[in-house]
């Protein structure tokens, strides 16, 4: 079992990664909580035993939970429930679970305690992580939301085996970009330590800018065209698809641009291709509607705001040229 800390002071948690880490979750739990709110999907397959009265809460599967009115929805049955201040809400799922249960802990009785036990590769490596939660507006992705610390994080390698191909390698597409964050070693390591390696960057990076002021936005490498892609294409491609082409796209601009050299292009389509994940843009997608998403992007305060690559590595770049992103959206 490898247990990795995100050192944020009082509010310090532990990440536990290994197989069978489901046996480390009544450990986590605070001593004085008398109830728990279980907020997972149908069909997730993860044994929560803790001992403590639980209620299980379902939320709609995909994109459509990562609404307003579901997060309502769950405030209501945790007043229905009887959850107080002092007691606990766990988030059993895929990223877009931890994002939901995460946002209602936040603002329900304006904040309980949560801890997460994410079920898919993705969510291991980065959603469960670091305390972002959100949901969507019909205008983009994540534009509500809240930053609201769990108390532990469980990651059970042994769930992801009963994942389907396809969400497995979404989780891929996350993995990649932490190719770019300093773990260019990732390749050499077995999937446990791979994992717990990408958590160990992230930790690193929210200890040192929690609420994303500065180098938290690295994270979201390859993240600015994946939400508009998302976005316009009314959620067609899985998450880490769409990161994957984002990153194409990104070291395709920076290239463009001068910021780096044919060599850090092809390694960024080696490490892309290794995991077998698309680098071209979905058919019928529209530049034009991409464009426009692009300006609703969060980082997007001095102009259009990317993270490129380039010969100090990562950095957040303001006011890249709209002529290069459209040219290089239309040749991909």
């Amino acid at each position: 079992m490898i247990r990795i800390e995100v050192p944020l002071g009082s509010r310090t948690y532990p990440v536990i990664v290994g197989k069978a880490a489901l046996h480390e979750l009544p450990a986590v739990i605070p001593e004085d909580v008398s109830r728990i709110a279980v907020v997972t999907q149908e069909g997730i397959e993860a044994s929560i035993e803790t001992g403590i009265s639980s209620n299980i809460h379902f939320i709609p599967d995909g994109e459509e939970a990562k609404r307003l009115s579901v997060v309502e929805g769950l405030c209501s049955n945790f007043a229905r429930q009887g959850l107080t201040r002092r007691d606990l809400v766990i988030g059993v799922g895929g990223g877009v679970v931890t994002d939901v249960a995460g946002f209602a802990a936040s603002i329900y009785h304006r904040g309980v305690r949560v801890i997460h036990v994410p079920t898919t590769l993705l969510g291991q490596i980065d959603a469960a992580i670091g305390g972002k939660t959100g949901v969507n507006l019909d205008e983009g992705k994540n534009l509500v939301g809240a930053f609201w610390q769990p108390n532990a994080v469980v990651c059970d390698t042994s769930l992801l085996s009963s994942l389907p191909p396809r969400e497995f390698r979404s989780g891929l597409g996350e993995l990649a970009k932490y190719h770019f964050l300093g773990g260019e070693q990732l390749d050499s390591l077995p999937m446990d330590e791979r994992i717990a390696a990408c958590v160990q960057i992230k930790a690193d990076v929210v200890a040192s800018d929690e609420r994303e002021g500065g180098d938290r936005a690295l994270l979201n490498y390859g993240h600015t065209l994946a939400h508009a892609l998302e976005v316009e294409g009314q959620f067609d491609l899985r998450h880490g698809e769409a990161v994957a082409i984002g990153i194409e796209y990104a070291a395709l601009v920076a290239y463009e641009i001068g910021r780096i050299d044919q060599a850090k292009l092809d390694e960024h389509r080696r490490v892309l291709d290794a995991y077998e994940l698309p680098r071209q843009l979905p058919p019928g997608s529209d530049a034009g509607q991409v464009m426009e998403l692009f300006t609703r992007d969060k980082k997007a305060i001095d102009g259009l705001t990317f993270v490129l690559d380039g010969p100090n590595g990562l950095e957040v770049v303001p006011n890249v040229p709209e002529k290069v992103l459209r040219e290089v959206l239309t040749r991909m």
